[in-house]
């Protein structure tokens, strides 16, 4: 293990969460990949395990561990082939309970962060719409004030955890006119009247539940709104440097993972006399393939280790997330390769792979976008700056 990076704390930490996952998850994953459906009782054993709470405060039941412990999760979550499990932990773990960590009340704390660091609570992040995405400040969905409550209306897509959630963090235009600075954060319980999810059928992540959510008249306490009103925008920002960085490390996890399985299975495919893995063309296209995911994985850890210093890393995590995504797909699909007709089947794990890899460059930013930011930053020198806290 790299010792720059990881201490012997991490090494057992690491240890411990593979026999977990191999134990308590490998044995369901098939079932889940087929029904879509990933049961209650694994969530409350992640939470037992206190495999939700590494990154928050001891106060609300976490282990206040440092940004390394996270990337073990996601790294290890990614080696059991099966995208859609893995996002529905770490969609729950980093995407809901980073805004209810960070921008929730007292009061939000003691009832959503406790409850979703044991388990009993799944959450969901609401950000992107059926009619935009990436284009944050375009969205059409409204929250407005009626007293000592907020009238929510519109709708959500393609949202992890959509269906099967107990909450949602929901961003909504409190002031439509303002553009980017009307949006605010809000939570709410999936049991609101008005609320309502159909859950999308999609080309990999089978196991996961992204739904499409609606909201419909929905009435929420004032006490629900998150940070200021206003603000949404600004949170929303603060925290796609984690969130890129998460799904950088996912792709450097998943095509090391990849590799490990095509290396292993070329030494014991044999053609014309020998193992395949000693004909050049073959031995060549895994090594290219192999120093591509080291450069990216060695550049993860460095954006990890500067983000675990509370720096402000927006474009090296969005590097991260490009360079990484792309890195991913372009091995595994070589690695499919390498595995010739049997790559193509299900019973191996590079066909699921290959899908569940693809969603890399498109969800929490599309590569597209990425470039587009990287550019304003690189070549119009824009800063983009944290969210001032009052």
């Amino acid at each position: 293990m790299d010792t720059r990076y990881f201490t012997e704390e991490h090494n057992l930490f690491r240890k411990s969460l593979q026999d977990f996952l191999k134990k308590e998850v490998v044995p369901h994953i098939e079932k889940w990949e087929e029904t879509g459906h990933i049961e209650r009782f694994i969530w409350e054993k992640f939470g037992e395990m206190g495999f939700f709470g590494i990154a928050y405060p001891e106060a609300y039941g976490g282990m206040d561990l440092d940004l390394f412990y996270t990337v073990i999760f996601l790294e290890e979550l990614q080696k059991i082939n099966s995208g859609g499990f893995a996002a529905a932990m770490w969609a729950h773990a980093y995407l809901a309970m980073t805004h209810v960590n960070a921008e929730g009340s007292e009061a939000t704390k003691q009832k959503y962060l406790t409850k979703s660091i044991t388990g009993e609570f799944i959450g969901a992040m609401a950000v992107t719409e059926p009619f935009g995405g990436s284009d944050v400040a375009g969205m059409r969905t409204t929250a407005v004030k009626k007293g000592e409550t907020y009238v929510l209306n519109g709708s959500k897509t393609f949202i992890t955890n959509g269906v099967y959630s107990d909450y949602i963090v929901v961003a909504a235009k409190t002031n439509p006119e303002l553009g980017n600075k009307g949006i605010s954060m809000f939570i709410v319980d999936r049991e609101t009247k008005g609320v309502s999810a159909t859950k999308l059928d999609k080309l990999g992540w089978r196991a996961s539940d992204t739904g499409e959510i609606a909201f419909d008249n929905v009435v929420i306490p004032e006490a629900n709104l998150m940070g200021e009103e206003g603000k949404g925008f600004p949170y929303i920002m603060q925290h796609f440097a984690l969130e890129r960085l998460i799904m950088g490390v996912n792709a450097h996890a998943r095509a090391e993972f990849a590799l490990e399985y095509a290396v292993k299975y070329m030494g014991e495919r044999q053609a014309f006399g020998k193992s395949i893995d000693k004909f050049q063309a073959l031995r060549h296209t895994m090594a290219e393939c192999y120093a591509d995911m080291e450069v990216c994985k060695e550049f993860n850890y460095s954006v990890t280790a500067r983000l675990d210093k509370n720096e402000y890393v927006v474009k090296e995590a969005t590097i991260s997330k490009l360079r990484s995504t792309k890195m991913a797909d372009e091995v595994i699909y070589q690695c499919l390769q390498m595995l010739g007709g049997y790559g193509y089947m299900e019973e191996y794990p590079m066909a699921r792979l290959l899908r569940d890899s693809r969603l890399g460059p498109i969800g929490g930013g599309t590569s597209e976008i990425l470039r587009e930011i990287i550019a304003k930053m690189v070549i119009d020198k824009k800063e983009y700056k944290p969210a001032v806290k009052h």
